[in-house]
Formats: C-alpha cells, structure tokens, sequence
C-alpha cells in the first residue's frame, strides 16, 4: 500500500536510502540483533549510520499481546517483544475516510527516526499483519516503547491527588521540552492535549500519537509557515485559529496547544463550554479562549505570571506566540518569582 504522503516527508535523506519503506514490509523478515531493543546500524553510501526503527516486526518474537485501550483511532496492546515491555497500536481504516486513515498511520512515523525523553520512542512498524493477528479494517501496525503510568488526561481529571506546583510545572516543563526537540526536527505535531501526553511510572511525560504530525520542508525555519492542512485532524478545543482557519502550518501552532493544556493542567477542567460548531466559530472570529478571570488559581502573583504567559500561548497571531525554548525560560521565570 503506498503513503499517500511523500515519503521524503516522513523521514529525513540520511535515512531514506537506508529504510525499507516498500509497499508491504515482511513481517518475518530478518534482522541481524539480538535479544534486545537496540536496531542494528545501516550502511549508507559505505559508511554507517545509525538505525533507530526498524520497518518490520519480528512476530514470532512477540508475546503476551493484551489490550489496554482503544479509540478512534484503532486499538493499543500491551506485549513482550524482544525480552522487553512495549505498546502495539493497530490503526484501523476509517470507512468514511479511508485516505485520512492511511495519512494517519504514515503521520505517525515523521517522528520514527526521534529520540528523546520526552518523545514516545517507535521500535517498528508494518503495513503487513499476519494472519492470526489480522484485522479486515486495519491499516497497519506501529510499535512503541510502553510507558505505563497513563496519560495526563487522567491525572487532570481522574485523579483525587492534587496537583500541587512542583507537579504542574514539572509536566508543563516536559511537553516544552519534548516540543523544542521535535520543533528542532521540523516536525510539528499538531495535536498536543492531556490525553497525547503519556506519564511514566517515573513521573516523566512524554509526547504520543503523532497521527496529525506534519514534518515540515528542511529549508524551512523552525518559526516559519510550512504547509496546509486539513481542518479535519486534531482536536478543535486545541486547535490553533489559524488551523481552524484552513490556513498554513508552523511550530507555533503546538504552542497554542500547550497553551490551553497548562490551562488544563493549572485549573483541572474543561477549556470549553458548548458545540463543536460554536466553539470553533468562536475562537476565529470572536478570540474565545478559556477564562483567566475570577479562577482562584489566577489570583495570587505566581498565577497573574501564568495568565500572562498564557495569553502569550493562545494569541491570535502565531507570529506573537513563544518559541518552545521561550517557553521553557518563561516557566523558568513564573516559577522563581
């Protein structure tokens, strides 16, 4: 099945001679590793490079498989590969939408050659399943490194602990960070909100599901309008205006998105009121963002510092907005005060 999405969009030239990226990848195919997670390294024009995914799943090596979640976009299992705990998410064709569909699970692979700790790490990924494992409306099968404490959509409403400042400027820091680094990469993840946002079992978040990425062109600065995108993907409470708008992509458009998730982070509660329909209307054409008025958390000094820096995120105008790396300084600053 070939990517609707060129695959010079999805990974970077040091990488595409050395990638298998055929229609279908085997999934028996070998790979000369051991016991471990470690890729081995790609030979590329004689020299050696290194090999951080792998495009195909050494199934006969894969145990234990057991669902932990589903959606929208498919389903996620918790499995042992490899001697390792890992996360295998099968997208699954949208009948609606079936490009939409292949986009997402190609989408999900721009941050396949990343590593980072604030980045979910992909170990492999096949658009070929075998037979005891097939799904007639599945797409493909990505497979990631298991992270295991939830997501902060959990921990924002879920949870009975408070979350208390250490906390929130810890997770809010994370998602900074995990954007500085993709923003660096050129890759624009477009849909940043607390369920995206998984939690170690060591309190350390990390950004997942990059079904909506968009990698931008390498001649484009970090700060500069890359392509467009359809309004469709990403989660409209989220959503940058200018998306909403139909308009051009850029790093700026996760900072919005940051920005009303430390909104979530900071108040544990809904950003907004109302229909999809309205909601969005009202963002483009009448600015409508959640309240930073008359909430208890945005009455002390260390609060009007969060607004302020919250209207920075949520302005109209991407161009206005921080950087991730000002991000990092401006939490900096908000917290040592």
């Amino acid at each position: 099945m070939p990517s609707p999405i060129p695959v010079t969009r999805l990974l970077p030239n040091e990488l595409y001679p050395s990638v298998d990226l055929t229609t279908c990848s085997s999934p028996l195919a070998p790979l000369a590793h051991g016991p471990t997670l470690q890729v081995p390294p790609a030979r590329l024009h004689g020299k050696i490079c290194s090999r951080p995914w792998s495009s195909a799943i050494l199934w006969d090596r894969l145990r234990s498989v057991e669902p932990v979640g589903s959606g929208g976009f498919g389903s996620v299992y918790r499995a042992e590969y490899l001697g390792q705990t890992v996360a295998l998410k099968r997208v699954k064709k949208s009948a609606k939408n079936q490009l939409a569909s292949r986009q997402s699970f190609w989408a999900e692979l721009n941050a396949a050659h990343l590593q980072h700790r604030n980045v979910v790490r992909v170990i492999a990924a096949t658009t070929c399943v075998p037979a005891d494992f097939e799904d007639e409306g599945s797409i493909g099968v990505v497979l990631m490194e298991f992270v295991g404490g939830g997501n902060l959509q959990q921990v924002i409403y879920d949870s009975p602990e408070p979350l208390e400042e250490s906390r929130w400027f810890r997770y809010s820091a994370d998602i900074a960070a995990g954007l500085r680094f993709l923003h660096s990469h050129g890759l624009v993840h477009l849909d940043i909100k607390p369920a995206n946002v998984l939690l170690s079992s060591a309190g350390v978040c990390k950004i997942a599901d990059f079904g909506c990425s968009i990698k931008l062109d390498r001649d484009c600065e970090v700060s500069s309008m890359g392509p467009h995108v359809s309004h469709v993907c990403g989660t409209y409470t989220h959503r940058a205006p200018e998306l909403l708008r139909g308009q051009q992509v850029s790093p700026k458009a996760d900072i919005f998105s940051f920005g009303i998730t430390l909104w979530q982070l900071l108040t544990r509660e809904p950003p907004y009121a109302g229909d999809r329909q309205h909601v969005q209307y009202a963002v483009v054409a009448q600015h409508l963002r959640p309240s930073l008025r008359d909430h208890p958390v945005f009455l002390s000094e260390q609060g009007r510092r969060c607004a302020a820096l919250l209207g920075r995120c949520w302005s109209a105008e991407a161009r206005c907005r921080p950087s991730a790396q000002d991000l990092l300084n401006l939490l900096d600053q908000v917290r040592s005060h």
